[in-house]
């Protein structure tokens, strides 16, 4: 089955209480029965593991915080515009004003280091039991297993935790065997060393995915690729305590990890591309089955009970608004819109362009009100009633995909050869020719040289993983975050006075609409025609320019060498007499 631990994840959630009282790395027992009862068996090793795996969904972790506030502006999307602003809450966090004080920073800081200190018990406690050693061959396996699991889920909450906080404490081991909690900050390159040496650790404990396999448990190729992304941002530019970006000396020794990894994914089979984008999350994510290519190496597990603890708001917080239920609070970027090719299938999977009636008619969007796609109400599979004001629709959120695997080995290629190699161009245009209907000659030429193929990727990562979290952090390891914002902010302007690229732009759509469908009429990038089709409905298209709401609101308060990062909660530096904010704030 698809929720392989949908129950026991329930269970876990409603016994965990990740609630607002939690403590930043609070000792609390893993069970009233204690270690020695909860890891002398597989399966209450297996329990005691989800709930280290609760720990990313929810408000707090996956569920809305860390995939749909965190992660921007960028130069693909904006956060939640408008008034009130500032707000001391989400809108100041996409839009670079946050401060110590925000509402929205504490929760998901803690509920982190929640499952940091739940991994951590796991970590220290399975290879002790007696079984590990010499339990059944199923035992020794499983218990292997298990462990490489707890390894990767410490890796990706450290991951979490460093490319939004950066310098952050940390410790590897349970805090009942810490004799000092008050922990000071960890140098980042020091924990992504000791997370890239986890995580091949791990790669030796796991096996690579089946077919049918569930893609909500880790698998060998999910802990490959999160060492080769790890790999890149350790080789990456970041923000350091001096306030510049910088990147190390030896950065190109992770780029030849990251290559490693992902070409031992590529080459393990047991990942491949599935031929419809689209589907991908219509018949997969949001058809709550198991991607049969493989293409998903791991999703969060979102248990389906209209829980703030461990659902999503996938669906309801973006994409379109149904009935006029929903938040559709991400914006897509008009220019964004017109970045995509305009046979390149991927933009109408990202982009909606409509609402959606009672009826299930379509209505039409403005081009200064589009949002994203990938993760629609409408595409769900038995969604909540058109008239519910449900929030939580159990929908999973993907960590890692093939494309992106296949992405990271040319970019890792193309640093570490100067330009790209054979094999970088292959992997970058097999993606790029799913795209276009799997029509390579629609992709056009593949730049040879390094710049041009680094930007070529840069763009190529923007079409593939809009709205997946990824690409605010993508733009700060390569140092590019403020030049795309403030290049996005000139194209903008210039989209808003219809000039330069943006002249022929139509001011009407026309369109036919039916139930679930909806078929344009004229051409986007073209005035509209004379006449009106006959039957058509009509949108103000780009009639009324961009509105104030993103002139005003995108990216307002993005400081170079500070926004970068978010400061520390101020109950965080309060409790904590050994941590002070840094990077300006």
């Amino acid at each position: 089955m698809k929720r392989v631990y949908k129950s026991i994840l329930a269970v876990i959630i409603s016994l965990a209480g990740l609630s607002s009282c939690a403590d930043y790395l609070e000792v609390t027992p893993i069970s009233s029965f204690g270690p020695d009862y909860v890891f002398s068996n597989v399966t209450n090793t297996s329990k005691a593991l989800a709930g280290v795996y609760a720990t990313l969904g929810g408000d707090n972790g996956y569920g809305i915080r860390l995939s749909m506030y965190y992660p921007l502006d960028d130069d693909i999307m904006m956060g939640q515009g408008g008034n009130p602003y500032p707000d001391n809450e989400r809108r100041d966090i996409a839009h670079y004003n946050v401060q110590p004080s925000n509402t929205q920073l504490r929760l998901p800081f803690n509920q982190l280091y929640v499952g940091v200190e739940r991994a951590n018990i796991c970590i220290n406690e399975i290879p002790k039991m007696a079984m590990y050693e010499t339990g059944t061959a199923f035992e020794k396996r499983e218990l292997r297993r298990l462990h490489g699991e707890a390894l990767v889920l410490r890796a990706q909450l450290y991951f979490e935790l460093i490319r939004n906080w950066g310098d952050i404490p940390a410790q590897f081991e349970p805090s009942s065997l810490q004799t000092d909690l008050f922990s000071e900050r960890m140098d980042r390159d020091l924990i992504y060393d000791r997370l890239l040496n986890d995580l091949s650790e791990a790669s030796n404990l796991l096996p690579f995915a089946t077919p049918g396999s569930s893609s909500e448990r880790i698998s060998q190729g999910a802990a490959r690729a999160l060492r080769a992304k790890i790999a890149l941002f350790r080789g990456g530019y970041s923000l350091r305590l001096d306030r510049q970006m910088k990147r190390s000396a030896d950065y190109l020794s992770f780029y030849n990890i990251a290559r490693d990894e992902a070409l031992a994914v590529i080459q393990s089979g047991a990942h491949n591309l599935n031929p419809s984008f689209e589907n991908v999350f219509r018949e997969g994510i949001l058809s709550k089955r198991t991607e049969p290519n493989g293409e998903i190496l791991w999703d969060v597990a979102m248990t389906g009970g209209s829980s703030q603890f461990g659902d999503s708001k996938l669906g309801y917080y973006n994409g379109p608004r149904w009935n006029n239920i929903g938040n559709s609070a991400l914006t897509i970027l008009p220019t964004f819109f017109y970045a995509f090719d305009e046979n390149d299938q991927r933009r109408d999977v990202t982009v909606v362009p409509y609402n959606i009636n009672q009826d299930y008619t379509l209505v039409a969007k403005t081009l200064q009100t589009l949002v994203d796609g990938k993760f629609r109400r409408d595409w769900i599979t038995n969604p909540v009633s058109v008239n519910s004001n449900a929030q939580y629709f159990g929908v999973n959120w993907p960590m890692i995909r093939y494309s992106d695997v296949l992405l990271m080995f040319a970019e890792a290629e193309n640093e570490l050869n100067n330009g790209p190699t054979p094999a970088a161009i292959a992997a970058l245009e097999s993606v790029r020719t799913r795209a276009f209907g799997g029509d390579a000659g629609l992709i056009g030429a593949t730049p040879s040289d390094y710049q041009g193929f680094f930007e070529a990727l840069v763009n190529e990562r923007a079409f593939e993983l809009a709205g997946e979290g990824v690409r605010k952090y993508d733009l700060i390891r390569w140092n590019l975050l403020d030049a795309k914002l403030n290049e996005t902010k000139a194209k903008l302007a210039e989209m808003a006075s219809r000039t330069g690229q943006y002249s022929n732009l139509p001011s009407l759509m026309y369109y036919e609409a039916g139930a679930n469908s909806m078929n344009w009429l004229n051409s986007f990038y073209q005035p509209q025609p004379v006449v009106a089709p006959a039957g058509s409905a009509s949108v103000s298209w780009a009639g009324n320019g961009i509105n104030t709401t993103i002139l005003t609101f995108y990216a307002i308060g993005f400081t170079p060498g500070k926004s970068e990062l978010l400061p520390l909660h101020t109950s965080v530096t309060d409790a904590n007499p050994k941590l002070k904010q840094e990077y300006g704030y």
